[in-house]
């Protein structure tokens, strides 16, 4: 074998040993998009409600972030991100500061808000 032929085989190697144990990394671990087996969204009107505030709204994207607690039906710690509003209607009302009960769910790496309500 050349030089050239036992760094391409040797290439090739690495590329098939790496590619096994990323498949089969993701394929055994949950967690958000990208990051193993995506949550079913079928669980909206099961899921429960959890706490945030609201951060900033783009009502014109439909997009709002939020400082959230734990959302138990996506496995997923407190932490400040955006999210996608269900409908933009439901960000009517709502600004900066607000502190808000949501549902969320996961739908092709995308995080839904499916409802959310002003905390009185």
């Amino acid at each position: 074998m050349t030089p050239r032929h036992s760094c391409l085989a040797l290439g090739l190697a690495t590329f098939t040993l790496i590619s096994g144990a990323q498949a089969q990394s993701s394929a055994s671990a949950p967690g958000h998009a990208g990051h193993g087996d995506p949550k079913p969204s079928t669980a909206q009107a099961g899921a429960p409600m959890s706490d945030a505030e609201v951060r900033r709204i783009d009502r014109d994207a439909g997009k709002v972030t939020l400082r959230h607690g734990p959302i138990p039906n996506l496995d997923m710690p407190p932490m400040t991100m955006v999210f996608v509003a269900k409908d933009k209607a439901m960000l009517e009302g709502l600004k900066a500061g607000d502190k808000v009960r949501f549902r969320a769910v996961e739908d092709q790496g995308a995080y839904i808000v499916t409802t959310i309500e002003p905390v009185r």
